[in-house]
């Protein structure tokens, strides 16, 4: 994707409402409706994802105080995260890590983080994800969506029960329960009588 404010064409130092206007100036020019039953459909749709993804990025930009994810990093900037953030909604999680490990140790902030523990996440490692995610809110202690990720992971966890030990009531009721299956089958796994 494109920098975000060359998309909407409004500089870096816009307000909120200037950026509003923008958006809606192009939703209204570009909006597929408008090219309904015409060869331009495609495009259109196209190009209104991009203005979208750009009106949010901008946005998200301004509610974290320029600091997040948008913010530019050396040769890694906002669209670059945007990007990997794309290849994960695809679930395309093999290519994400590439671009994130692709990234210098000393360019790797809170969004990085955050992006590799949804990695993580997407290919079922769950530990692995729980601590990317607590780093990232550890870098960006006032981000919410860091917080929601690691205290989701975490919440998910503990449904787990007991941290994953076994206890004696679970080996109990697998005994029990296999026993009854192999007597719907004709045998016997644990004889009573």
């Amino acid at each position: 994707m494109k920098d975000p404010y060359e998309v909407l064409g409004v500089s870096r130092d816009a307000t909120e409402e200037e950026v509003k206007k923008a958006y809606r100036e192009l939703a209204k020019k570009y909006h597929p409706d408008n090219y309904a039953n015409s060869s331009l459909s495609d495009l259109a749709s196209e190009k209104m994802k991009e203005i979208n993804e750009a009106y949010d990025a901008i946005l998200k930009n301004m509610h974290s105080g320029g600091n997040s994810q948008n913010s530019s990093y050396g040769d890694y900037s906002s669209t670059d995260f945007i990007e990997i953030r794309n290849l994960i909604n695809e679930h395309n999680f093999y290519e994400a890590d590439l671009r994130l490990n692709s990234i210098p140790s000393d360019r790797r902030n809170a969004e990085w983080h955050y992006l590799k523990g949804c990695v993580f996440m997407g290919r079922g490692w769950y530990f692995e994800a729980s601590k990317f995610f607590a780093r990232a809110c550890d870098m960006d202690p006032g981000n919410e969506e860091y917080r929601r990720a690691y205290e989701n992971i975490n919440r998910s966890s503990d449904n787990f029960g007991n941290g994953g030990e076994c206890t004696c009531c679970d080996v109990c009721q697998g005994l029990i329960c296999a026993d009854c299956c192999c007597e719907l089958c004709g045998g016997d796994l644990i004889r009573c009588c």
